[in-house]
């Protein structure tokens, strides 16, 4: 798992933005595929799905080291105010 998460830091947002793509595009197949006639390995539906997950983790991540102190302070007001609707 740690060798995908340094993959990933070595691209740029438009390169994810390319693979996650690309990776939806895949799962989307591979779903279907394995509901019509089933796939040799349904692990790699996990797989596919988990890497998705990582890009959508690493590009907030960069959203977040992005965002001003102004910014961040307000997403922890709203943070704090969503618990407490809870």
């Amino acid at each position: 798992m740690a060798k995908e998460k340094l993959e990933l830091a070595d691209k740029t947002v438009a390169d994810l933005q390319a693979e996650l793509a690309s990776l939806e595009n895949e799962y989307q197949q591979m779903k279907f595929d394995h509901a019509v006639k089933g796939i040799a390995n349904p692990m790699e539906l996990r797989e596919v799905r988990r890497n998705i997950a990582r890009i959508l983790t690493e590009n907030r991540q960069r959203e977040l080291v992005a965002m001003t102190p102004e910014e961040l302070e307000l997403r922890s007001k709203l943070r704090i105010r969503r618990r407490r609707q809870k």
